[in-house]
């Protein structure tokens, strides 16, 4: 149900479920959460791209016709499941690039929103499908929307459920860049050799306090700052940075 490679610092994750675009059943959901965990044990790898099989969907959210897989209510399945991938990418001290090569729905939607960069392809398309069927917006959206598009917009995409098509998701901050589907791939490719190429380690100090700076004061978020920079400064990166910038050549990160 999930292809797994590493090239070159680049780990693809691929959803390979695509006779139902995707779809996230209980097997998939546990792939995609291990897949992420192996990755992040792997000091070979630097970046993360998920993505989806074929050119349609990268993921249609929840898988109606499983059911509750043995769970006793949604909620069970959600803290049993979901809630544990979004964690795993949300702690991931490596970035995530989402790959948007179709629909996005539901929490299909979510599990791209909990990537740190999103790139679409023009044809794609997000949705907070829950409200058609009469749930409730889940697996993260609740989090990650109105800090992305703040709290009227978020409101309307949740309690409407309406296609967002790529332009405008990214006129709204949902997505970092649209490009033409033909260009998709080396786009990402691109942006993906980028950061195969940064200072990992810094770059998961970024997203623990960006995941951390809602939650508290600016005098927490200060002395938090001050805390991971001492934990930066004492990486080989900064020091290969900062001997970089004096000798004014470019540095050669190793990503710790």
């Amino acid at each position: 149900m999930l292809l797994y490679e590493v090239t070159d610092g680049i780990c693809r994750i691929t959803l390979n479920r695509p006779q139902v675009y995707n779809a996230l059943n209980r097997e998939l959901i546990g792939e995609i959460t291990e897949a992420i965990q192996t990755a992040g044990a792997d000091d070979a790898v630097r970046v993360v791209v998920l993505t989806g099989a074929g050119e349609k969907a990268f993921c249609s959210g929840a898988d109606l016709k499983e059911g509750l897989s043995g769970a006793s209510s949604l909620g069970q399945s959600l803290r049993e499941n979901y809630n544990p991938m979004i964690l795993a990418i949300r702690n991931l001290p490596k970035p995530v690039i989402a790959r948007l090569n179709g629909i996005a729905a539901g929490a299909g939607c979510s599990l791209a929103l909990a990537c740190d960069v999103r790139i679409a392809a023009d044809t794609a398309t997000l949705s907070q499908i829950f409200i058609n069927i009469g749930l409730v917006p889940d697996a993260g959206s609740t989090f990650f929307l109105p800090r992305l598009v703040g709290a009227a917009r978020a409101f309307d995409l949740a309690s409407t459920g309406r296609m967002v098509p790529a332009q405008e998701a990214l006129n709204l901050g949902l997505v970092n860049r649209v490009v033409p589907a033909d260009q998709l791939d080396a786009v990402v490719d691109e942006v993906a050799i980028q950061y195969a190429q940064a200072p990992t380690a810094a770059i998961g100090y970024i997203k623990h306090l960006f995941n951390q700076s809602a939650n508290g004061t600016l005098e927490d978020q200060l002395n938090l700052e001050a805390d991971y920079q001492d934990k930066a400064a004492l990486t080989r990166d900064a020091g290969e940075g900062i001997l970089a910038f004096l000798q004014k050549r470019t540095a050669k990160f190793e990503g710790h």
